[in-house]
């Protein structure tokens, strides 16, 4: 019952608005809530990734140097296209989610179970793409140095080509056995040795006079500055630590703070993606039974299609950010 306000002999009537405001329902109303919420958590930690980004922009790894690997087509560079690929699934998916929240309107149970299985299977693809993505970004492709003041030196040819260590690394035979809990004093570990050593690098690197060394440091054109046989061998000769792909601690393609926030940002929508996969698939076995035909109405499908149109419009930024810009 509305509240009113009396004003002499007048009463005045302020709210009107009974159990569903706007004519939304509780349930709708709540997932717009978390909507919000949620939309504010990526907003800042999108903004902290730009202001880390303009902070450290002269080592800041370029997208289409990262991003290169297109399945089945391996040693063929194909910057971004991967990722774009992923972007048009997702959004797709989200387009037979309309299809399946329209259909529901109109009561149409096959046409909603046709929409819902393709929109789960989009998802799918998306989430396993994804940790293909991390796969290779953990991984590497080409490998690097990193100095004992924390610069990074990768190494390409005469003509600004990027080497990989395995391509002139020398063999020096001189292996040593990883440290692991049953063999080291105080049951101390470490992470897995690099394919290669620092020395087997600095060897390989000399009996190749072609090779030289870029550092991470962009220039004004927005290219990696790479250096002449003489400073590459002087810088060479400051190296601690063989890097290989990237992780929490080290990354081959330039700032450590990028590879921090690619799998942090990344894997914070994949889980919202990964949820949103299993949420629809539920859905999607309640369809099947005829539970919302019961009940005669398919609100159940529209509210999680607002969380669907909401973690394909967040993966819009963030594939903005990190891949685009």
């Amino acid at each position: 019952m509305g509240s009113t306000v009396t004003a002499g002999n007048s009463k005045e009537k302020t709210w009107g608005g009974g159990n569903e405001p706007m004519g939304a329902s509780y349930g709708k109303l709540m997932m717009w809530f978390f909507i919000v919420s949620d939309a504010l958590t990526f907003s800042a930690f999108l903004a902290a990734y730009g202001f880390s980004r303009f902070k450290f922009i002269e080592t800041w790894p370029l997208a289409d140097e990262v991003f290169t690997h297109f399945p089945f087509m391996h040693g063929v560079s194909a910057p971004m296209y991967y990722v774009a690929l992923m972007t048009f699934i997702l959004i797709f998916s989200s387009v037979t989610m309309v299809l399946a929240v329209d259909a529901g309107h109109q009561m149409k149970k096959d046409k909603v179970v046709l929409y819902m299985f393709l929109t789960i299977l989009g998802g799918g693809i998306f989430v396993g793409s994804q940790a293909w993505e991390w796969k290779n970004f953990i991984t590497g492709e080409y490998g690097a140095i990193e100095t004992k003041g924390g610069s990074l030196l990768q190494f390409v040819d005469k003509e600004g080509k990027r080497v990989a260590l395995a391509d002139f690394a020398a063999n020096l035979h001189d292996a040593r056995e990883q440290l692991t809990p049953d063999k080291a004093k105080w049951f101390m570990s470490e992470p897995a040795l690099p394919s290669f050593s620092v020395a087997e690098v600095q060897a390989g690197f000399k009996s190749h006079p072609d090779i030289l060394v870029r550092t991470e440091v962009l220039t004004a054109e927005k290219q990696k500055t790479i250096l002449s046989r003489e400073e590459s061998e002087l810088r060479l000769s400051e190296a601690h630590y063989v890097v290989e792909g990237a992780n929490l601690k080290r990354n081959e393609y330039g700032s450590k703070l990028f590879a921090d926030f690619f799998f942090f940002i990344t894997g914070f929508h994949g889980v919202h993606v990964l949820s949103g996969v299993i949420i629809n698939i539920i859905i999607f076995f309640n369809v099947l039974s005829g539970t919302y035909e019961k009940r005669g109405s398919y609100e159940m499908v529209e509210k999680v299609g607002l969380y669907w149109h909401f973690v394909d419009l967040v993966w819009v930024f963030v594939f903005t950010v990190f891949y685009l810009v």
